[in-house]
C-alpha cells in the first residue's frame, strides 16, 4: 500500500530572512561578504530525515512517535505528496486524505459556508457532492449557528472542527493524521476518535502521529519511532511506545517501582 524507500530530506537554514535592496548592493560589491554568506548557508544544512524506510500494508494503522522536531510531520508531508524528498522515493497505492494542518486551505475573509466549498474543492470534491454533504458536515462540526460568520472570527477549535468535518466526509483509502485528535474540546476529541475508529474498521489505511502514547497504543498496529530524522525502532505499537517512553524517562504502564 505504502512503501517509503530510503527517504532523506534536507533543508537549508542559512536562507536570509532580512533581505533588502541595500543589503543586495552591499553584497554585490563585497566578494568577502558573498563568500561568507555562501559558507554560512552550506554550514547550515539541516537533514530533517535521513535514510528512512518502512512499509505499510493495506488496512494497517501505523503510528509515529518522536520528540518535537524529530521529523514526523515532514515525513507525513512527503508521503502525502506535499513535499518532495531530497533523496529516496515513496510509492503509494491509493487516494490520500491528509489531515496534517487543519484549516490551512481556509480563506479567513470568507464565511464558514464559503470555506466548506473552497476547502472541499481543494481536496478534489465536486460542488454537487459538497452540496449533498453540506448538512452532514455542519452537523458533525456542530457549527450550524456560525456558518455565515467569517472564519477569521473563529477560535482555533472551531476551525479544527470544521476542517475535520470536511476532510472526513468521505472514507479515503489512506488517511494521514497529524495530532488532529488533540484539537477542539474533550467532547469533540472523543467524537473525532470515534470517527477515525469507524474509518479504520472500514479498512482505511492510517498513518497516525500523536504525542499521546496511550492513543497510539489504542489505535495502532505498529509504530515507527523517529529520532533526529532517523528510524530508531519499528515494531509492535506497545513495545515501541514503551521503549520511547523509557528513553524520555517517563513511566510505562504496568512498570511500577514494586512493593
Amino acid at each position: 500500500m505504502i512503501k517509503v524507500d530510503n527517504i532523506s530530506m534536507r533543508f537549508n537554514l542559512g536562507i536570509e530572512k532580512n533581505f533588502s535592496m541595500k543589503q543586495f548592493v552591499v553584497d554585490l560589491f563585497s566578494p568577502s561578504k558573498r563568500k561568507e554568506k555562501k559558507k554560512k548557508k552550506v554550514n547550515n544544512e539541516f537533514w530533517a530525515l535521513k535514510n528512512v524506510s518502512f512499509e505499510v500494508k493495506r488496512g494497517e494503522v501505523m503510528g509515529f512517535v518522536g520528540t518535537n522536531g524529530a521529523g514526523k510531520s515532514t515525513l507525513l508531508k512527503i508521503v502525502a505528496g506535499v513535499m518532495k524528498p531530497t533523496e529516496g522515493k515513496v510509492s503509494v497505492g491509493g487516494n490520500i486524505c491528509p489531515m496534517i494542518e487543519l484549516g490551512a486551505g481556509f480563506d479567513s475573509e470568507l464565511t464558514a459556508r464559503e470555506n466548506v466549498f473552497l476547502n472541499g474543492a481543494v481536496m478534489g470534491y465536486s460542488r454537487d457532492f459538497l452540496q449533498s454533504k453540506y448538512d452532514e458536515i455542519v452537523d458533525f462540526a456542530e457549527l450550524a449557528d456560525f456558518m455565515e460568520v467569517p472564519v477569521k472570527n473563529f477560535s482555533s477549535g472551531m476551525i479544527a472542527r470544521l476542517a475535520f468535518s470536511i476532510a472526513t466526509i468521505v472514507e479515503p483509502e489512506i488517511l494521514i493524521v497529524d495530532e488532529i485528535l488533540s484539537v477542539g474540546d474533550a467532547a469533540f476529541q472523543k467524537k473525532s476518535e470515534a470517527k477515525m475508529r469507524s474509518m479504520i474498521s472500514g479498512g482505511t489505511t492510517v498513518l497516525y502521529v500523536s504525542h499521546s502514547a496511550a492513543s497510539i497504543k489504542a489505535l495502532c498496529d505498529r509504530v515507527v519511532w523517529i529520532d533526529h530524522g532517523h528510524v530508531k525502532m519499528i515494531g509492535d505499537a506497545k513495545d515501541v511506545c514503551n521503549e520511547y517512553l523509557r528513553s524520555l524517562g517517563l513511566p510505562v504502564e504496568g512498570e511500577g517501582n514494586g512493593a
